[in-house]
């Protein structure tokens, strides 16, 4: 999978983007609230990790997600 942090403007918050293998978005939701039905992706248990990688993404670069 891969993640992406889009930048928002003005009222608009940033997004984070998780992509699958063939770049489907399979989810999308605010940098700044957790993700919810984190088990539909695989990814349950590792909600920790997850916060740390998105705090630390830089803004428009695509990055695969190796949790």
């Amino acid at each position: 999978m891969y993640i992406i942090k889009v930048k928002g403007k003005a009222k608009i918050p940033d997004y984070i983007q998780i992509r699958d293998e063939n770049f489907v978005l399979v989810a999308y939701f605010r940098a700044d609230r957790p993700l919810k039905n984190i088990e539909k992706f695989g990814l349950e248990g590792k909600e920790l990790q997850l916060e740390e990688v998105i705090k630390n993404l830089p803004f428009g670069k695509l990055q695969k997600l190796d949790l």
